[in-house]
């Protein structure tokens, strides 16, 4: 197996160009706007898209109706459009149901959302599972409204139909799998997770073309219903899934934060939270709690698959978070980019995760005679790497993994990788 293909150095302009080319697309949990970025991701990867009826059973939900909006708008006295869902699919409170009506403001304030602490701001808000109606508009022009007579418009439907999901599944050496997901639910928010999406549909297309030890599964499916819904339509495939990672939010220049699965020291969380301490960066680590994204679903105790969060800023914790202000603008190539070596940092690290023998073990053997001390000499990792050596050959009793070795060691696991290379081929270590 290898995941030494190189990087491409400006994936990061690349995993934006995509983000940009779906911000636009009206998302919500079922319709046709995720069908839309569905396809948009199949044309970079061999996407298989599953649909699953209205009222079909999925665990303790059902599936609900599929909701598709077509326009809407508000009109003042004037016949003049203050709100207009064209400019902004966030104008319209996701799943909301159809409307026409002419009404004083006092009625329509009833059916308005602002953030009155961000006033120039345009919430996202959704009704997923109550039958309602509402508009989200900045709440400086909010308080602008005049006393009149308003026209309002909701061209929506809320009909049996579907909700859809996309796949990729990339066969490795054994059955066992990496789960890569990522929601699929939020409108024109970049961050949250435009830039998710887009990051592993990169991801996926860098993999498809690598021989991996582990069969790895890409899932694009609406936040917490689709999750459930994949969940119940894989009970008997679930066990496969050894390590797993949601991706969220991983394009703003916050973080890196990383949330450990239930479990809390799966092989997952050990190898992320290695290559994070690694990094140069200041991470966040938290503990897992039931809420967030689908790592809730994966990590519910009737399944407890060690599956863990990855994103940069903390869901909730910024201005920006589900608001107009998550925008283009606010992602950046540079921490795109840098999100995606992250994560394929830490595949690289479980791919090459492995136990070895010392064939030498009686005294440390003697490492000049055979030209390993100090081998990569002139090397800004020489000092690591025979560091790296002596601490390999001490715990290589087969007991001891390479990432266990790089945590005891504090050092960055792929001079542990390369460094029980140099020794396996000298004949020094043997796998386990």
């Amino acid at each position: 197996m290898s995941l030494d293909k190189p990087l491409v150095d400006d994936v990061g302009t690349e995993i934006l160009a995509l983000a940009a080319r779906i911000f636009p697309i009206c998302r919500s949990i079922t319709g046709d706007g995720v069908r839309q970025t569905l396809r948009e991701v199949g044309a970079h990867i061999d996407l298989e898209l599953h649909e699953v009826a209205t009222g079909t059973p999925v665990l303790d939900w059902t599936i609900p109706r599929e909701w598709n909006i077509r326009d809407a708008w508000i009109k003042n006295a004037r016949g003049e459009k203050i709100v207009d869902f064209n400019r902004s699919n966030l104008h319209v409170m996701s799943y909301s149901v159809p409307v026409r009506q002419r009404m004083s403001l006092a009625e329509l304030k009833k059916h308005i959302y602002t953030l009155p602490d961000q006033p120039d701001l345009i919430p996202y808000r959704t009704s997923y599972y109550a039958e309602n109606w509402a508009f989200c508009m900045p709440h400086r022009q909010f308080e602008a409204l005049r006393e009149e007579t308003y026209e309002v418009s909701i061209d929506s439907s809320l009909t049996d139909g579907h909700l859809t999901y996309g796949e990729y599944f990339h066969k490795g050496e054994t059955e066992d799998e990496f789960l890569l997901s990522a929601h699929v639910c939020h409108p024109s928010l970049a961050n949250d997770n435009c830039s998710g999406i887009a990051l592993l549909t990169h991801l996926a297309k860098r993999i498809s073309g690598l021989r991996t030890r582990y069969s790895y599964r890409f899932l694009f499916a609406p936040g917490t219903i689709g999750a459930i819904t994949w969940l119940a339509r894989n009970e008997d495939r679930a066990h496969r899934i050894k390590h797993g990672l949601v991706v969220s939010m991983v394009g703003d220049r916050g973080g890196p934060t990383y949330k450990k699965s239930r479990r809390g020291n799966a092989e997952i969380d050990r190898a992320m939270i290695h290559s994070l301490n690694h990094s140069g960066l200041s991470p966040v680590i938290e503990d897992f709690y039931p809420y967030g994204y689908d790592e809730r679903q994966y990590c519910s105790p009737g399944f407890n698959l060690p599956v863990g969060l990855f994103s940069r800023s903390k869901f909730g914790a910024i201005p920006e978070y589900h608001t107009s202000a998550d925008n283009l603008d606010f992602i950046r190539p540079e921490a795109l980019g840098e999100s995606y070596r992250l994560i394929n940092e830490t595949i690289g690290a479980i791919e090459a995760n492995a136990t070895y023998l010392n064939t030498s073990p009686k005294g440390e053997p003697q490492l000049g005679k055979r030209g390993l001390y100090g081998a990569i000499g002139g090397d800004k990792d020489a000092a690591a790497a025979n560091m790296a050596m002596l601490w390999i050959l001490n715990q290589s009793d087969g007991t001891h993994s390479l990432l266990d070795i790089a945590e005891r060691a504090k050092l960055p696991f792929a001079v542990v990788q390369r460094t029980a290379k140099l020794l396996s081929d000298h004949g020094l270590l043997k796998p386990a």
